[in-house]
């Protein structure tokens, strides 16, 4: 099965920010070109590897990247077990 997702839902639900962490102790990360509106909107451009000299995010960034994967998690459990099934 694929089922393509958008970057935005990809972000939202801070796996970037999961993939990023990871990548960061390779010196690497996943880079996102985004263009805010002025009425907030967000619309992503592009997303590219990159190699980066910096290691890991402040802990703001880290609380709210877990509190956003756990939220993914607790609402996408059942069919997560579900397709692992399968």
């Amino acid at each position: 099965m694929v089922d393509e997702r958008s970057w935005k839902e990809f972000r939202d639900s801070g796996l970037f920010w999961f993939v990023n962490q990871t990548l960061h102790v390779f010196g690497w990360s996943l880079v996102a070109d985004i263009e805010v509106e002025p009425d907030g909107k967000q619309t992503i451009h592009r997303v590219y590897p990159a190699r980066v000299k910096f290691r890991g995010f402040t802990e703001e960034v880290n609380t709210e990247g877990y509190k956003k994967v756990s939220k993914y998690l607790k609402d996408n459990i059942d069919e997560l077990e579900k397709e692992s099934k399968e």
